[in-house]
């Protein structure tokens, strides 16, 4: 099921900076969330497993069963909407997964996808719930819920959302933050490893000709507002804000979120954005027909 996968020179170099020892494998088999089953096979490829115990309270009662296995201790690897790599520091090392979807992608990008989840991996985590009574340089959190803690419940209430678009949504908010928190990292790649800073650079301009329109789609509905989150905040990571090139620009109303505030507030500025853009969106609404 899990084939460890031989990095290139400039991956293990990445590695080595940012999460020493990590191990990267090929899966065999597709995931969101891998079967319990499955995921304990890793521990015959790890030195040891730390599952992920989060605040039963976090999660609200119709929130996406996943959610309720991260709060049971229930060894959970994996949650939809990771995409084709993810990660774990569950598994000691920490563990990278890529998936056989990206079979036929090119490797150039998918090396960069690996890079990415290695860089996640070692980066430390500023602020949050999951800093609280833990020592400095806590990591970032492994999944959006680590992330939110027990400003999910919050999320959750502040927005018209159902519990599936909350769950995109909160994803996509906390994929923004990594890309917000991370970016300057590829950004400075343009001398030691110029292959992926050049892939980090062709992805953010294959994104740009979606985000245009982005904003008049979320207006008049033509695009529900957690769809649009996702693929905005997944161009954050490319934004004008790293470093020297000419990134992608974020569309309004996400814009507020490629900034320095939600880099030092995170989860209580996603929050109370969330709240204020989709109460402007629902003024913004035509009045329907009373006769």
């Amino acid at each position: 099921m899990f084939d460890e996968r031989t990095l290139s020179g400039d991956l293990a170099a990445v590695r080595d900076e940012h999460v020493p020892g990590a191990v990267v494998f090929d899966v065999e088999r597709d995931f969101e969330t891998l079967d319990p089953a499955v995921a304990e096979q890793l521990g015959l490829r790890a030195e040891s497993l730390d599952p992920l115990a989060y605040d039963a309270a976090w999660v609200p009662e119709d929130a996406p069963e996943v959610l309720g296995r991260l709060a049971s201790g229930t060894f959970t690897v994996g949650a939809p909407g990771d995409g084709g790599v993810t990660w774990t520091r569950q598994t000691h090392p920490p563990s990278v997964f890529v998936k056989p979807r990206l079979e036929g992608s090119p490797s150039g990008f998918v090396d960069f996808l690996v890079a990415t989840a290695l860089v996640e991996a070692g980066t430390e985590f500023e602020g949050g719930p999951e800093t609280e009574n833990h020592e400095a340089g806590t990591k970032l959190p492994e999944t959006f819920l680590g992330f939110f803690g027990e400003t999910y419940t919050e999320l959750a209430a502040a927005t018209p959302l159902s519990p599936a678009d909350t769950y995109q949504l909160a994803n996509a908010l906390y994929e923004g933050y990594k890309g917000l928190v991370t970016r300057e990292t590829f950004a400075g790649w343009a001398d030691d490893h110029p292959d992926l800073h050049a892939e980090w650079v062709d992805a953010g301009q294959r994104l740009e000709p979606r985000l245009d329109g982005l904003s008049r789609e979320v207006a008049t509905g033509e695009t529900s507002f957690a769809a649009a989150a996702e693929l905005a905040c997944s161009a954050i990571r490319h934004a004008n804000g790293a470093g020297d090139i000419d990134g992608v620009t974020i569309p309004a109303p996400f814009a507020a979120l490629d900034t320095a505030a939600y880099a030092h507030h995170g989860p209580s500025y996603a929050v109370r954005w969330a709240e204020k853009t989709l109460a402007a969106l629902a003024d913004d609404e035509p009045d329907n027909p009373t006769e």
